[in-house]
């Protein structure tokens, strides 16, 4: 399974960026979305698209956080990283820095596509997350 995930769109992102996603089984968006249109051209896509509240967001429609499990891979979801990992979660996803994570820390990986429209000190960014047999095998920084 492949998972496009992108964070932090504040209502614009690269006119493109729907067509790089094209071939996604999902789309997961860690929060800042700005209006629900923003994810209308992702929607157009055909794959279910998941999103999370950020602190920016005024739409009450998206929830806080989510806990997805795919590939039999358990996944945290949400906009600002907790300060402490939700127990039983072996990743977490989050936006809001607006700057690329991938670690490890306490067994558990942190992840961050970085930010579409207004990156910190890097070019605009999101990601492609693989998982398969129970694994997340691939996470792909795609800066553009």
């Amino acid at each position: 399974m492949r998972i496009a995930v992108i964070s932090d769109t504040h209502d614009r992102y690269p006119p493109a960026l729907p067509e790089r996603l094209r071939g996604a089984d999902e789309i997961w968006h860690l929060g800042d979305v700005g209006t629900p249109e923003t994810l209308w051209a992702f929607e157009q896509l055909g794959v279910p698209v998941q999103a999370v509240i950020g602190n920016c967001d005024s739409h009450s429609g998206w929830p806080l956080a989510l806990e997805l499990e795919r590939a039999g891979v358990k996944f945290y979801l949400t906009h600002i990283p907790p300060r402490v990992p939700p127990k039983g979660f072996p990743v977490v996803l989050h936006g809001h820095t607006h700057v690329p994570r991938d670690e490890v820390v306490g067994g558990v990986r942190w992840l961050n596509p970085g930010c579409i429209s207004r990156p910190r000190g890097q070019p605009p960014s999101y990601a492609w997350l693989t998982v398969a047999d129970g694994k997340l095998t691939d996470w792909d920084l795609v800066r553009i």
